[in-house]
C-alpha cells in the first residue's frame, strides 16, 4: 500500500509539472508593451545617437543625462537569451558610466562611453 501511495503521488506530481509549461503559456502583462529584440536594439541605438547629437550641439549635462538614461532604461526591454543579456549588461554599463561622466559635466568622456555602449548594442544584432 505504501508503494502504491508513493507511486500515485509521484505520478500526479509528474503530470502536474508536465502539463503546464511556463515557457509555453508565458505572455506579457495586458498593459505592458513587448518589443522584438531587433526593435529594442534599433531604438536604443537611436536614443544613443540622439544623446551624441545633443553633446555635439552643446547641450547641458542634465539634458544629456536624461537622453542617456532613456537609452539605458529602454535596453532593459531586451528579452533574448542569456548570452545576449550578458552583453547587453556590458553595454548598459558603458551607458551608466556615460551618465556619471555627464553628471560631472565631462561630456567628452561621456561621448567616449556612449560610443563604446553604442558599439556594444550594435554587436547584439549579430547574436540574435
Amino acid at each position: 500500500m505504501k508503494i502504491l501511495k508513493s507511486a500515485v503521488i509521484a505520478f500526479s506530481l509528474a503530470a502536474a509539472m508536465g502539463s503546464f509549461s511556463t515557457a509555453a503559456v508565458a505572455e506579457s502583462d495586458p498593459g505592458r508593451a513587448s518589443y522584438k529584440p531587433t526593435d529594442v536594439i534599433n531604438e536604443v541605438v537611436t536614443r544613443i545617437t540622439a544623446a551624441e547629437t545633443a553633446i555635439n550641439n552643446g547641450a547641458e549635462g542634465d539634458a544629456v543625462v536624461d537622453l542617456i538614461k532613456k537609452a539605458s532604461d529602454f535596453i532593459k526591454e531586451l528579452n533574448a537569451n542569456d548570452k545576449v543579456a550578458r552583453y547587453a549588461d556590458k553595454a548598459r554599463g558603458h551607458l551608466k558610466l556615460a551618465i556619471t561622466s555627464a553628471k560631472a559635466a565631462n561630456l567628452q568622456e561621456a561621448k567616449q562611453h556612449l560610443a563604446a555602449g553604442k558599439e556594444g548594442v550594435e554587436a547584439l544584432k549579430k547574436m540574435l
